[in-house]
């Protein structure tokens, strides 16, 4: 591929080699902050000798290489980092080949999977894999999981620290291990997906390339055996009818609300991928919360056939959503359904049920506190809860839509 210049070229290395390469590192190092440290000493390399030097023909083995190297540097210096004797630094890599698990065949889905390991804290797992397989830096997933940046970069810290003092290492899986990581990695690919698809943040060309990431790792799921996983075709039927809907969220650059959209920019392919993905995962009959989640997400598809969002299915499939997993956007959405149909009091129960502390800096509770106070008369409750939500939100159209509707 051609850039126009080698900063561009090191953006598209970084979002398509940087887990690969961690991975690849980590498989032969047994030490996962050596392995990040190294490929970053490759990318600041790649940067300075790329602008010099022009991009090379293949930046991932130019990369591989540079890595590899400072990999090497790093073992023989610091012995107490690894459980590698220093001196055998280059014997790690001696023995290189393009060998493939029969089992995992992406060298991301093994990173994945060690990430979910079961000695790790699993509060970890998905922030782990998020900054390890996608170079995801730490404040940025604290504030999808709703925690102090400083809280964050501590456990991952710890969490690489044990990775490498109990030589955890990179291998096929047991195929009764499989089923419990792969519900860490799916967890992680739907955080994934959900830092690049926030209704507050001004989104980006690199969020853009992470949604298609996660709906990739998603698909290969899928095909290296997730089709007898029920819950990953429930992720992927959920990431494929979201992504479906992308085309009519901004329109001229205005944003506009789901209930509102003009379905015929809806893309019909991928709502018809989601749609079967569904289906198949319903037909193994074991209910999971992707599943409900992706349920949720194909009613509202389906006002592009009949005209009209049926608002009972919603609250219904909410309802199980809650009591099969509860969480903080489940309520929030339950909430809002409720509103559609003038149910107030249950929504004000359900919104005032929220600790306090968990949604002081969530935005859609912000915004679905103002629609609430908006529908029970509340003016001061309106403009407090208004003002909350609108100074949560960056991205310029969702913002602008938010003073036009609950007002500043």
């Amino acid at each position: 591929m051609t850039y126009s210049t080698a900063d561009e070229a090191v953006v598209a290395a970084h979002r398509a080699s940087y887990g690969r390469l961690v991975g690849w590192l980590v498989r032969r190092t047994g030490d996962v902050q050596l392995a990040e440290d190294a490929v970053a000493s490759a990318f600041a390399g790649a940067l300075e000798t790329w602008r010099s030097r022009g991009v090379p023909e293949s930046t991932e083995a130019w990369l591989r290489v540079a890595a590899r190297n400072a990999a090497v540097s790093a073992l023989r210096r610091s012995a107490h980092t690894t459980n590698l004797d220093p001196e055998s630094a280059d014997q790690v890599f001696a023995t290189e080949h393009d060998h493939r698990d029969e089992a995992i065949d992406d060298e991301r889905l093994r990173l994945m999977l060690l990430c979910a390991h079961p000695a790790i804290d699993e509060r970890v797992h998905a922030p782990l894999m998020l900054q390890v397989v996608l170079g995801i830096d730490a404040a940025r997933i604290a504030s999808v999981f709703l925690v102090p940046p400083s809280t964050m970069g501590q456990r991952l810290s710890r969490a690489k620290a044990k990775i490498s003092a109990a030589g955890l290492r990179l291998r096929e899986l047991e195929a009764d291990e499989l089923p419990a990581r792969l519900d860490a990695v799916l967890r992680a690919i739907y955080a994934a997906y959900g830092l690049a698809n926030p209704l507050h943040e001004e989104q980006t060309v690199d969020d853009d390339e992470m949604r298609a990431e996660s709906i990739r790792l998603a698909e290969t799921i899928v095909d290296l055996g997730g089709a007898r996983h029920a819950e990953a075709l429930g992720l992927l039927a959920l990431l494929l009818l979201t992504e479906s809907r992308r085309g009519a969220r901004i329109v001229d650059g205005r944003f506009v609300p789901l209930t509102e959209h003009d379905v015929a920019r809806w893309n019909a392919e991928l709502r018809r991928r989601g749609d079967d993905t569904l289906r198949l995962a319903a037909a193994l009959a074991a209910p999971g919360r992707f599943q409900l989640e992706a349920a949720i997400s194909a009613v509202h598809s389906g006002r592009g056939d009949s005209g009209m969002t049926e608002w009972s299915s919603i609250i219904a499939l909410y309802r199980g959503l809650l009591e099969l997993h509860p969480s903080i956007g489940a309520a929030i959405g339950a909430a809002a359904a409720l509103l559609e149909i003038g149910d107030v009091e249950q929504a004000q129960r359900m919104l005032d049920d929220l600790p306090a502390e968990a949604v002081g800096a969530h935005q859609p509770y912000w915004v679905c506190r103002a629609r609430l106070a908006i529908t029970q008369g509340d003016d001061a409750g309106r403009h407090a809860a208004a003002e909350r939500a609108i100074g949560l939100t960056r991205h310029p159209a969702v913002r602008r839509h938010l003073i036009e509707t609950i007002g500043p």
